[in-house]
């Protein structure tokens, strides 16, 4: 299973979230899977038509997706993915 980690952002909403493997095959199983683990989660990842937040950004391993309103980009057994969500202020 692919591991997953997440930013301290994310856990100050979540404080449940853990590093760790998720099940899934592309982007979309992932952030499905972790809605399920983790009820409510998905809203602050991807929008309610299914796409990436804008100012969400998912890596796999060093590279960041490509498919940002599909999520159909796959995930390998062995990677490690990375959700950060970008922090704007003055």
């Amino acid at each position: 299973m692919p591991e997953i980690k997440f930013t301290n952002h994310l856990k100050r909403f979540f404080p449940a979230l853990t590093n760790g493997p998720i099940s899934g095959h592309t982007i979309a199983e992932v952030v499905a899977a972790l809605d399920v683990a983790y009820p409510g989660l998905s809203a602050y990842i991807v929008d309610e038509h299914g796409k990436l937040r804008q100012h969400v950004n998912i890596f796999v391993g060093e590279d960041m997706i490509e498919d940002r309103e599909g999520l159909s980009d796959k995930v390998n057994e062995d990677e490690r993915m990375y959700i950060f969500q970008a922090l704007s202020g003055g």
